[in-house]
C-alpha cells in the first residue's frame, strides 16, 4: 500500500508556484488599474473572465477538438458536452431575457445579429480556420494564457484578420440579408425553450448514434470519474466535461447580468489591432466600421474600459493560473514548431479573424451566446461553421497536423 501511495503521489501534478504567483500578481495589478479608470463592474467582469479561463483550461473545454473528433474518430463526447452547455445556457438565458422587464432587468439584451451572406461566409471561414489554427476564439485565448507558443502565432494573425474584417464588413453587410430574428419575441419563452432543448437533444442523440455505429458503444465523457479526488481535481484540473459546461453556462449568465450583454471575445481582437494601427499613425476613421457608434467609442476609450477586452485579459490570466496550479504551463511550447505547422497557424488565424467579423463573432459570441439568446443567427453560424470545419479537417494533413 505504501508503494501504491508513493506511485500516486509521484504521478500527481506539482503546482508551479512561480506561475501561480505571477498570475495572481497580474490579476491584482489589472484589477487595480481597471478600478482607477472604469466602473466597479469591470473589476467583476475581470474576475468572471478569470473564472472562464480556469474552467476552459481545467475542463479542456475546446470546441475545435470536439468537432474534429466526431469527424475523424466518430467520438462524440466533446460535441455532446457542447450540446449540454447550450441546453443549460438556454434554460438560464431564455426566461431571463423573455421576462427581463418584470424581473427588473430592462437594460439587458441577448446576442442578436442579421442573417445573410456575411454570416454564412464568415462562419464557414471561421470553422475552416479553427481546424488549421488549432483553436477557436476561446481556445486560442486559454491556450495562449497557458503558454502555448504556436497559439500565440494564431492569436497575432487572428488579430490581423479581425482588423481586415472591419475594413470589409460594411460591404458584406450591403449584400442580401434579413434583420436579426429573435425567437423569444417570435414564439414566446415556453415554445422557444422547448424547441431549443428538443433540437439540442436530437443533435446529441445523433452524435451519440454515430459513435455507437463506429465503436459499438458510447464512451463516458461528460461525467467521467475524477482521477485524483474531488478537491485535487477542482484545483489542479482534468475536470469532467460536465463540470466545464455548468461553469461556463453560469459564468456567461453572470456576464449577462453584470454587463447587460452575453459573453463575447473577438470584437476585442479587432479593437486591439485597430489601436496598434492608430498608434502607428493610421487614420482609422477612413474605415466606416470605426465610425459606427460602439466601435468609435471603444477606439477612443482605454482598453481597461472595454468589457470584451477586460474579460479577455481575465481569461488569459485565469488560464495561466490554472496551468500553474496544474503544473503544465508552457508544456506545448516545448515541442518543435515545423514550417508547415506555422503556415497553418497563420492561415487559420487570418481565416478566423476575418470570419469572426463577417459572422458577428466566434464559437462563443456567435454560437454559444447567440443560441443561448435564442437568436436564429446562432444556429446558422453553428451549421455553416461546422461545414467549414469539415473542410479544415481534410486540409490538416497537408500541413502535417495530426487528425
Amino acid at each position: 500500500m505504501a508503494t501504491a501511495a508513493s506511485t500516486i503521489a509521484a504521478q500527481a501534478p506539482r503546482t508551479d508556484r512561480f506561475i501561480v504567483i505571477t498570475a495572481g500578481v497580474g490579476l491584482a495589478l489589472m484589477a487595480g488599474l481597471i478600478s482607477l479608470e472604469a466602473p466597479l463592474d469591470r473589476v467583476w467582469l475581470l474576475l468572471i473572465g478569470t473564472g472562464l479561463g480556469i474552467a476552459l483550461y481545467h475542463a479542456a473545454f475546446g470546441f475545435t477538438a470536439g468537432w474534429r473528433n466526431l469527424v475523424t474518430e466518430r467520438r462524440s463526447g466533446g460535441l455532446r458536452a457542447q450540446m449540454v452547455l447550450l441546453a443549460i445556457a438556454s434554460v438560464l438565458f431564455i426566461p431571463v431575457l423573455g421576462f427581463a422587464d418584470s424581473l427588473g432587468l430592462a437594460g439587458i439584451s441577448g446576442t442578436l445579429a442579421p442573417v445573410g451572406i456575411s454570416l454564412v461566409v464568415g462562419s464557414f471561414l471561421f470553422g475552416f480556420g479553427m481546424q488549421l489554427g488549432g483553436g477557436c476564439g476561446s481556445g486560442t485565448l486559454f491556450t495562449v494564457g497557458a503558454g502555448n507558443l504556436r497559439m500565440m502565432i494564431t492569436l497575432v494573425t487572428f488579430i490581423t484578420g479581425s482588423v481586415l474584417g472591419t475594413m470589409h464588413l460594411p460591404a458584406w453587410l450591403a449584400l442580401p440579408g434579413v434583420d436579426p430574428v429573435n425567437l423569444i419575441e417570435s414564439l414566446g419563452v415556453g415554445v422557444t425553450l422547448a424547441l431549443q432543448l428538443a433540437a439540442l437533444g436530437l443533435l446529441s442523440a445523433g452524435f451519440a448514434a454515430l459513435e455507437r455505429r463506429r465503436h459499438g458503444h458510447v464512451a463516458r465523457a461528460l461525467n467521467a470519474r475524477p482521477e485524483n479526488g474531488l478537491w485535487s481535481t477542482l484545483i489542479q484540473g482534468r475536470w469532467p466535461l460536465l463540470w466545464g459546461a455548468i461553469a461556463l453556462a453560469l459564468l456567461n449568465l453572470a456576464t449577462l447580468l453584470v454587463s447587460g450583454h452575453p459573453w463575447g471575445i473577438t470584437f476585442a481582437f479587432g479593437l486591439w489591432g485597430a489601436k496598434i494601427l492608430q498608434a502607428m499613425g493610421v487614420d482609422m476613421a477612413q474605415w466606416s466600421f470605426w465610425t459606427w457608434d460602439y466601435p468609435s467609442l471603444a477606439l477612443k476609450d482605454s482598453l481597461l474600459v472595454n468589457v470584451v477586452s477586460v474579460m479577455n485579459f481575465g481569461l488569459l490570466l485565469g488560464a495561466m493560473l490554472a496551468a500553474g496550479l496544474a503544473g503544465r504551463f508552457n508544456q506545448a511550447s516545448r515541442r518543435t514548431l515545423g514550417t508547415r505547422s506555422v503556415i497553418a497557424a497563420i492561415i487559420g488565424g487570418l481565416s478566423m479573424g476575418y470570419g469572426a467579423r463577417l459572422g458577428f463573432g466566434c464559437n462563443i459570441g456567435a454560437m454559444f451566446s447567440g443560441i443561448a439568446s435564442a437568436s436564429l443567427h446562432g444556429w446558422i453560424w453553428f451549421a455553416c461553421a461546422f461545414a467549414g470545419s469539415l473542410v479544415g479537417v481534410r486540409a490538416r494533413p497537408w500541413f502535417g497536423l495530426a487528425g
